[in-house]
């Protein structure tokens, strides 16, 4: 009986492989062995109904087993390894699920543009809420610093001066002409990091900066839009020479919250959650209560304004363009 054990786990070993899912296209997954082979997989359909409420049951960045085809070339996955995390956003067309954007991160960049197009600070703070959500450390990069006026320089110190008095870090770079490019590429050693941000803010230039051989396609922002046109269309990991591993994602217009509830959605505002225990009341909602600790920092100017009005817009379920 052991001996017939033994060759029913020799070949399941032997028609299972494990793997890295280093890209997405919907329907395919792309997935690379440890000694560096690649191959093309679909999934079971089990993995539809397992109760999984995403778009994707199967990002990149996650840890899978899989079945080689008679064809030796594609594969099918079989199994998903447990997630050390993931960062996820509602979906566009499915209001009710959400759509992992990568999993098992070490930590997540926002790029960010101040203009053409313009990053606004609502739609930061809800990468950085999602980010927090989910235990990812979250970094800010300020790209396109070569087309920055002095009043734009200003109004980059005051954005900066904003994340990082409540621990975000922050870059500056100009992907196009390489400038503090070399920061990035220490901030990225030995890491798993997800790269993202509006479509046109330059993700795909700053990849090439950081992986020159590559060559990723960049677009112009559209004319009529100002808006980028996205010249990404799937997720992509890839490695990085120093050591680590880069995630590129599709341009993000919308940022649906997604599986946070309202009574939680202070605890990740740094600002805030230092100062929740301080309420009168432990049901704060911090909007309209007697003796709320928020609303007093927030009055002493200890809470920037465009902070918590960006906390009342996602606790009011306001628009995501936010």
């Amino acid at each position: 009986m052991l001996k017939d054990t033994q060759q029913v786990l020799n070949l399941y070993l032997y028609s299972h492989m494990q793997g890295l899912v280093t890209k997405s296209t919907g329907s395919w997954y792309q997935v690379q062995t440890p000694d560096g082979e690649r191959y093309n997989c679909r999934i079971k359909g089990v993995f539809r109904i397992k109760g999984i409420k995403t778009t994707n049951p199967i990002a990149v960045g996650d840890v899978v087993d899989f079945e080689i085809e008679p064809d030796q070339e594609t594969g099918v996955i079989a199994h998903l390894h447990p997630r050390k995390n993931y960062i996820i956003r509602k979906s566009v067309n499915l209001s009710k699920q959400g759509h992992i954007l990568a999993a098992n991160l070490d930590q997540a960049l926002l790029i960010v543009t101040l203009a053409s197009p313009r990053t606004s600070l609502g739609f930061i703070d809800r990468f950085l809420v999602t980010a927090e959500a989910y235990d990812i450390p979250a970094v800010l990069v300020f790209n396109k610093l070569d087309m920055f006026s002095e009043e734009g320089l200003e109004v980059l110190a005051d954005y900066k001066s904003v994340y990082q008095h409540i621990g975000y870090p922050c870059f500056e770079v100009s992907a196009l002409q390489g400038t503090n490019v070399d920061q990035v590429q220490q901030l990225l050693k030995d890491k798993v990091t997800l790269l993202s941000g509006h479509s046109g803010v330059g993700k795909s230039s700053l990849i090439n900066a950081l992986l020159p051989d590559l060559g990723l396609r960049t677009n112009q922002l559209s004319d009529w839009s100002d808006k980028g046109m996205h010249t990404t269309t799937f997720a992509e990991m890839f490695e990085l020479p120093q050591g680590g591993f880069i995630i590129d994602t599709p341009g993000i217009r919308e940022l649906g919250i997604i599986d946070i509830e309202k009574p939680e959605l202070g605890q990740f505002f740094p600002e805030m959650r230092q100062r929740m225990n301080d309420c009168r009341f432990n049901n704060c909602r911090h909007i309209n209560e007697p003796g709320c600790a928020v609303l007093e920092a927030l009055e002493e100017g200890e809470i920037e304004l465009s902070r918590y009005e960006s906390y009342l817009s996602i606790y009011n379920g306001n628009d995501t363009r936010a």
